[in-house]
């Protein structure tokens, strides 16, 4: 039977034995010699190199086909050679190590006297309800753009004391744009919900959907008010959508049968218009946190203080006329009523005074704003701050992955979520 399974053929048709078998002729031993400076000069010759003379190439006794001489490199170190990849070396022949490869800069992990309680890594998820899983919060959230003269960096992440508990993240970051072309308005709003408290995620994020549907819907006037640096305009009509929205949480909080102090949030927001002629930089918000400036290689705290921050009653909130003779309470609009409050009491506006900060940015500045689990830190702990001045002083502005790593370099005793938004000014 043949190696393929057929039948006899009169002559056996031994393929296979003919390709390995042990008596081909072009296989095996050869009659010419075999030795190591034979083998050597049948490879140089291979690759166009000269023999060195004296030795005799292979299947050529005699020909004179010569060794290559060590070939000296002219950034080798003195007394050492260089070899082709592969090949024996002759006898007294160096070999030139390969440099070794600088390592990668290791990323900072955190500063201080000595490493946080906590790991570094989230360790356990949140509980999760499978019949409302909208309700779940990632771990981090990243997010940038670029419009006009700046460079937009945002992330919200949630803390090591979080992380390890497996409670959720009670920071949000809302980032939207408003508007096309020159008129568009660009809002970063972040927002953190009490401490201790169940619903302190559901309460962060209703603070930010409901300023972010506010200044989307006033978006055409926020842009003329900010292009034509109209500073008490912007700062009272932002005043009214500030408590407006923050006074929906008190109603929601009347509406599940809680105090409001449990559903209640801070509120920090940033616009940033998108024509590159006009360089203002609005921040406004409730409660406290941080707002910095990076200058010439400095930091500037220039978060509003509370004594900058109090200013005249807000119509509709303490100024007259605040009610008609009705009882229906006035908007800012004058003239436009809204029915009573089916809340009794009506939910009052936020106790915290309302921050307000318009200013003008320099080409090179770095604006940081943020919530106090960076702020924190950044205010308590030098070496931070000095982190990243170095980091955030470069010609160009960090990318995503770049930004997440520096603004999540740790502190021992500082364990808070935190939420940031850088903006460079090109």
């Amino acid at each position: 039977m043949s190696q393929q399974g057929g039948r006899p053929t009169g002559h056996e048709d031994d393929w296979w034995g003919q390709l390995y078998g042990d008596f081909t002729e072009d296989t095996g031993p050869t009659v010419a010699p075999d030795s190591l400076d034979d083998r050597f000069a049948s490879a140089a010759g291979a690759v166009n190199q000269p023999a060195a003379a004296g030795v005799s190439g292979a299947g050529a006794p005699g020909t004179g086909a010569a060794v290559p001489s060590p070939r000296a490199d002219t950034d080798a170190a003195p007394g050492r050679s260089t070899f082709p990849p592969g090949l024996p070396k002759p006898p007294g022949f160096t070999v030139e190590p390969p440099p070794e490869p600088a390592p990668p800069p290791r990323p900072l992990d955190y500063v201080g006297d000595g490493p946080p309680t906590y790991a570094a890594e989230p360790t356990t998820l949140p509980p999760a309800d499978p019949d409302d899983l909208d309700d779940l919060v990632a771990d981090t959230v990243l997010d940038g753009a670029r419009y006009g003269a700046c460079t937009l960096r945002a992330v919200s992440l949630r803390g090591d004391s979080a992380r390890y508990r497996g409670e959720p993240r009670r920071d949000c970051l809302l980032t939207a744009r408003f508007g096309t072309g020159d008129q568009a308005l660009v809002l970063v709003a972040m927002a953190t919900g009490a401490r201790a408290t169940p619903g302190a995620h559901r309460a962060a994020a209703e603070a930010c959907h409901w300023i972010g549907r506010a200044v989307g819907r006033s978006q055409p006037k926020l842009a003329q008010d900010i292009r034509a640096a109209r500073r008490g305009d912007l700062k009272s009509g932002l005043h009214r959508l500030t408590d407006r929205s923050l006074g929906k949480l008190r109603a929601s909080a009347a509406e599940q049968g809680i105090e409001p102090e449990e559903y209640a949030a801070t509120l920090r927001c940033l616009l940033l218009p998108a024509d590159p002629e006009c360089r203002t930089r609005v921040f406004f918000g409730v409660g406290p946190g941080g707002l910095f400036r990076l200058r010439d290689g400095e930091w500037q705290d220039i978060e509003p203080r509370v004594t900058d921050a109090t200013g005249e009653p807000v119509v509709g909130f303490g100024s007259l006329p605040a009610e008609t003779p009705e009882g229906d309470r006035l908007t800012m609009d004058l003239g436009i009523t809204t029915p009573p409050s089916p809340y009794d009491p009506a939910p009052e506006p936020p106790r915290e005074p309302f921050r307000f900060r318009a200013s003008v940015a320099r080409p090179g500045d770095a604006l940081l704003m943020c919530t106090g689990g960076l702020a924190d830190p950044l205010r308590g702990e030098p070496e931070l701050a000095a982190h990243l001045t170095g980091r955030w002083s470069a010609a160009e502005p960090p990318g995503l992955a770049e930004f997440l790593a520096d603004t999540q370099v740790r502190v021992k005793g500082y364990a808070d979520d935190r939420t940031a938004a850088a903006v460079w000014e090109a």
